[in-house]
């Protein structure tokens, strides 16, 4: 079961759950953190909800989707695959590949790499435009698994994130971290939230990522949950410590899917990222006008 939010021909905002877009509930809660924790305080199903309150099917074109939770903040989490462990140092080493680096001990380390990655400002939704820097000549996008926080380490939601990189400027120098990812329309975030009760095991989560240009597939990569070298409760864990997280925070679980290291995204690119119970989150490459 997944919570979507979605605008009509009126453009009036509505939440809704449901298995697929073409069968879903409107419900009357315009946030996803209320939905839950009525339905936990009460001892109830969504799917119980729907037959108790006799709701009727309506199908929502994927192109109405609104952004599934309007965070106050989204952080991420860096260095949790194998694969952006070797991107990271291929960045900062200029392709020697057999240099130790800061971003080998990170990986290793008991403590995981932990950032501030967007505010609700600048995080979009699906269908939306998301912009490239001005200052980058390479830029990419981080397919990742985005888990909702609720009350305490609870993990009441999971989302697709997309995590807006810019490998020069990271490459450059690791303290130019926050101007390599945080910037205007620099991230995104759904198109569903998929229940708990939705999945059994999350690490068995499959994330595509196909970027097309000019209609053209121009680079297409999937990885799996499972190959995170780090519990998502261990990300929880020290997201929360000492920290002041508000139920609905997003965080972002790092991205195995990089590509090539030729690949720059150019203004006009699609990105969609999928996964097959939460949907696709696409988005469209646009730049800062001059």
């Amino acid at each position: 079961m997944k919570f979507i939010r979605f605008k009509d021909q009126e453009h009036i905002v509505h939440s809704a759950i449901g298995q697929t877009f073409s069968e879903m509930y409107v419900v009357p809660f315009d946030n996803y953190v209320n939905f839950y924790y009525y339905l936990k305080e009460n001892a109830k199903t969504a799917e119980m909800y729907i037959k108790e309150n006799s709701l009727a099917p309506v199908s929502i074109e994927e192109t109405a989707l609104e952004i599934p939770i309007e965070a106050d903040e989204v952080w991420a989490s860096g260095v949790t695959y194998m694969k952006s462990r070797e991107a990271r140092n291929y960045e900062a080493t200029n392709g020697k590949l057999d240099v130790l680096t800061f971003y080998d001990k990170v990986y290793d380390a008991e403590r995981p790499e932990i950032f501030l990655k967007s505010t609700a400002r600048r995080t979009q939704g699906p269908n939306k435009e998301l912009l490239i820097r001005s200052d980058s000549n390479w830029q990419i996008p981080e397919p990742e698994l985005g888990l909702v926080i609720g009350e305490g380490e609870e993990i009441i939601g999971y989302t697709l994130g997309n995590d807006m990189s810019c490998r020069d400027i990271e490459g450059e120098n690791p303290l130019y971290l926050p101007q390599a990812k945080v910037w205007k329309k620099s991230c995104s975030i759904g198109p569903a939230i998929l229940m708990p009760t939705g999945i059994e095991n999350p690490y068995e989560l499959s994330i595509m990522c196909t970027i097309s240009r000019e209609h053209e597939v121009v680079f297409q990569g999937s990885a799996s949950v499972s190959q995170l070298k780090r519990k998502l409760e261990e990300l929880v864990k020290f997201l929360i410590r000492d920290n002041d997280i508000v139920p609905g925070t997003v965080l972002l679980t790092g991205t195995c899917i990089v590509p090539d290291n030729d690949f720059t995204l150019a203004v006009g690119d699609v990105i969609d990222i999928s996964s097959k119970p939460i949907g696709t989150l696409k988005n469209y490459v646009g730049s800062f006008q001059k």
